[in-house]
């Protein structure tokens, strides 16, 4: 049988042009915030507000990347923090979310439906709205001045969105797994661990990474209202503390910021072959 063509060759070239530059001008808005930050990282200071204005570097250099670590004492312990804050998010909210995910994907219980959207309802409610009562609860427990006065709020927030992209992942995997596996004697706990754990290994690393991104970009607000010693600040709270009080050094300031965003992208740009076969699962219908 005749292979059918590729999608994209089934356009005209003037719709293959009109593609690309779309797509072209879509990445032009994405990227240029993060290629012009780069630029003023290796700017000098003087340049960065000379008349008229240099897109390009005059005698760039990495000096800033130097000395950011001078002017943040601490530096590589906020982005310690950070990533211990965010793993604790991670881990918790999976250990909470498959078991949870599984539930909904394969039974049917009273108020299922009613759950699920009290979950999406919850996403609609922005953090700092709750600020206020967050702090009493955490003032209440204890927990302010501590990593639980940051990981708890997070792991709360994001599991309603985890819940539902891991649900809609464990439905596309077949039903006549699990009653293979109850016919041989297997329970619901085994079921879920031997057979479809594995099977939805790349939907569970797409929650992970999701998740981890969630929990590193919510930590600047949690951080602030409920911490106030420098040991337990993650980094986007640190940065705020050193850059902010007098004067804002722009391009130590850009340096450090990618600095501290460089461990994450490492560990998304070896872990992208689960995430593009997870957020392209069941787009195609088997």
């Amino acid at each position: 049988m005749r292979t059918p063509p590729a999608l994209i060759n089934r356009y005209k070239w003037y719709e293959i042009v009109a593609i690309y530059c779309c797509i072209a001008l879509f990445l032009t808005f994405v990227l240029s915030p993060f290629v012009e930050g780069f630029l003023v990282s290796l700017k000098p200071l003087s340049q960065l507000f000379s008349s008229p204005y240099r897109f390009w570097p005059e005698h760039g250099s990495f000096e800033a990347y130097r000395t950011m670590w001078v002017s943040v004492p601490g530096f590589a312990w906020y982005i310690f923090n950070s990533f211990l804050i965010s793993g604790a998010v991670t881990g918790i909210v999976l250990v909470l979310v498959i078991p949870a995910a599984y539930s909904f994907a394969r039974f049917e219980f009273r108020g299922s439906s009613m759950l699920l959207g009290a979950f999406l309802a919850v996403n609609m409610f922005s953090g700092a709205v709750l600020l206020i009562p967050l702090f009493r609860l955490m003032r209440s427990f204890g927990l302010l001045n501590t990593y639980f006065a940051m990981i708890v709020p997070g792991v709360a927030f994001l599991i309603p969105s985890a819940i539902w992209l891991l649900r809609t992942y464990m439905m596309r995997i077949p039903r006549e797994l699990d009653e293979a596996a109850y016919v041989d004697g297997a329970g619901y706990l085994y079921t879920l661990r031997r057979v479809i754990i594995p099977i939805a290994m790349p939907g569970i690393v797409v929650v992970a990474i999701t998740t981890f991104i969630g929990a590193y970009a919510q930590q600047f607000i949690y951080a602030l209202t409920f911490n106030s010693k420098s040991e337990y600040m993650p980094l986007p709270v640190g940065l705020f503390a050193y850059f902010g009080r007098q004067e804002v050094i722009w391009n130590e300031l850009m340096a450090a910021s990618f600095v501290g965003i460089a461990p994450a992208m490492v560990v998304i740009f070896f872990l992208q072959r689960y995430l593009v076969s997870g957020l392209t699962a069941g787009a195609v219908k088997q």
